[in-house]
């Protein structure tokens, strides 16, 4: 492995005037060990900085600028250098004399994209909530832009590949560091070498020392994290049992498990679900700065472990057998294992469509991804991109990769974004330089020589067909059901989404009433999130109905109690 201190020390770079000493200060007594701070005092001073840095491949973690009383805005002077250091993350510090004044300037400017956080400065040595919108913004910049930079998981391939790309989204969206290294290198020499001749690419060797997993399937990780079904117990019979990890699936495992129920919850890929993908998600309650779906998930997950939530990760469901009787138990299916549960939350969510173009289909995972994996980020750097749908993580999508990308189309079908799309997800794109949007257009056509080099465009009106160069297409295609394991006692409508509460059948109406809002047709199964027919499709309302699906199991498991 190549040694950590042998990669180019990060730059926070400080801009100002009258304070930017003192912001070099402040950052100088916690940030100096990681990250070189660099405070430039003139503009040619500032412009000769930022071409070393990045003829060098000095990366900028950390851009802050002051808050200028007069003269030309912190935001401008930011957007200047922005070719220089895109991936950066934009602070504007403001002096607390000037912080009333700053508040609806810098409101726009956070609305638009052009800053990513502004914040007073430090009144005194120990300003934690400083220090924690600064860490915090940095560990996400480290993330999504330098992943390599801590030493864990290696994996040796060959170059792009499907299961390469596979791999990788599930480790990171797992939390796990990874490296990839190439076969003849130091690293692939000494892994291959402990997984023996027979070993197929990519191989997998964990810090932990144990033998290199050759080509690992989801099932493979997600054992080597939380283990196999077979380890929960033939006689167990869990009080809930959660198919599906995303925001609703989380949202019930942690009411459920703080609540003192037995609770296991199964996903067939890595803990987040699709919106585990989202690479900033901004209009969750209580994270003013927006969060990454990847890290929302990783914080459930844990908080859901430490109430005593079970996790089986990797492992996909094929059949769901309905209790017989009152008193027995729902079987929830997965090939050969089985796991018992008194009842049963269905949280699977939906996928992505497939596009359809075969040749397009043959290089998924060589510059074709379905979703928008952060660990592809780096392998469209300087280059042009498309990405396919006008949903909020569409434009999630093309915000996270303009940072890396040299531009990215958004293409929609729609003659715009508004009836798909938050107002504050359109409000970014559109003061984006880097961001164009592309309606009335679909992808027909692609192609390239074991990577994607080119698409075919079409315009829907005209049906004039266009050739374009691209490196990356990021297909986030809308609503598909992932419940085919679903018995047919499970009422569905005619796409596929599960009915609910007076959304069923009238048939499997008690008394002319309906069944509770989340339950299905049969007692004890319930269902929460993008998988419900008539959901709201938002993480915060998939969290929410999660959430609310705890009280129906408590009286469903104790219909005497109060």
């Amino acid at each position: 492995m190549t040694p950590p201190g042998t990669r180019p020390t990060p730059v926070i770079l400080v801009l100002g005037a009258e304070y930017r000493q003192a912001m070099v200060d402040v950052l100088s007594q916690r940030y100096s060990v990681d990250y070189e701070i660099i405070a430039p005092s003139t503009m040619e001073e500032i412009i000769e900085v930022l071409t070393d840095l990045k003829t060098g491949s000095r990366p900028v973690a950390l851009a802050a600028c002051e808050f200028f009383a007069e003269g030309e805005k912190a935001t401008h002077l930011l957007a200047k250098f922005q070719k220089f250091m895109p991936s950066a993350r934009r602070l504007v510090y403001v002096p607390v004399e000037r912080f009333r004044g700053s508040v609806a300037v810098m409101r726009e400017s956070l609305a638009e994209g052009r800053l990513d956080l502004y914040l007073m400065l430090p009144q005194g040595p120990r300003d934690e909530e400083f220090h924690t919108a600064i860490s915090e913004t940095l560990s996400d910049w480290a993330q999504s832009v330098n992943p390599s930079e801590i030493d864990g998981t290696r994996i040796i391939a060959d170059g792009p590949s499907p299961d390469l790309s596979r791999i990788r989204d599930f480790l990171d969206r797992m939390g796990m560091p990874n490296t990839v290294h190439a076969p003849d290198s130091p690293a692939g020499i000494e892994v291959l070498a402990l997984a023996g001749s027979g070993a197929e690419l990519p191989v997998l060797h964990a810090p932990n020392g144990e033998q290199p997993l050759s080509r690992p399937t989801n099932a493979d990780l997600g054992a080597a994290l939380y283990g196999r079904p077979t380890d929960i117990g033939e006689d167990a019979i869990c009080d809930l049992v959660i198919v599906g990890a995303g925001p609703a699936g989380l949202g019930a495992a942690v009411y459920a498990a703080s609540e003192g129920l037995d609770t296991l919850i199964i996903d067939q890929g890595p803990i987040g679900g699709q919106a585990g993908t989202s690479s900033m998600i901004r209009n969750y309650l209580g994270f003013p700065r927006g969060i990454s779906g990847m890290r929302l998930a990783q914080r459930a997950r844990s908080q859901a472990v430490r109430f005593g939530a079970r996790f089986l990760a990797g492992q996909e469901v094929t059949g769901l057998r309905i209790a017989e009787g009152p008193d027995g138990c729902h079987v929830v299916e997965l090939g050969a294992a089985a796991v018992r549960g008194r009842t049963v939350l269905i949280a699977t969510g939906v996928d992505y469509r497939r596009l359809g173009v075969e040749r397009l289909e043959s290089l998924v995972g060589r510059g074709v991804n379905y979703g928008a994996a952060a660990s592809t980020s780096q392998e469209v750097k300087h280059k042009d991109v498309y990405v396919v749908g006008g949903g909020n993580s569409a434009g999630q999508a093309a915000v996270h990769l303009s940072r890396f990308a040299k531009h990215v189309t958004i293409l929609v079908r729609r003659e715009r974004l508004a009836a798909t799309m938050s107002n504050y997800l359109i409000r970014e794109i559109e003061g984006n330089p880097r961001i164009t949007i592309r309606p009335r257009t679909v992808v027909t056509d692609g192609g390239g020589e074991g990577h994607l080099e080119w698409l075919t465009l079409r315009d829907v009106d005209s049906e004039a067909d266009e050739r374009v160069d691209a490196a990356g297409l990021y297909l986030l295609l809308g609503a598909q059901p992932t419940c085919h394991w679903l018995p047919q006692e499970v009422a569905r409508d005619d796409r596929g989404f599960v009915l609910s509460g007076a959304d069923t059948p009238w048939q499997s109406w008690q008394g002319g009433r309906p069944p509770e809002p989340y339950a299905t047709t049969v007692p004890g199964i319930y269902v929460a999130g993008d998988i419900r027919c008539g959901s709201m499709k938002r993480v915060a309302s998939a969290s929410g109905e999660g959430a609310g699906v705890v009280p129906l199991v408590h009286t469903f498991l104790a219909p005497d109690a109060g």
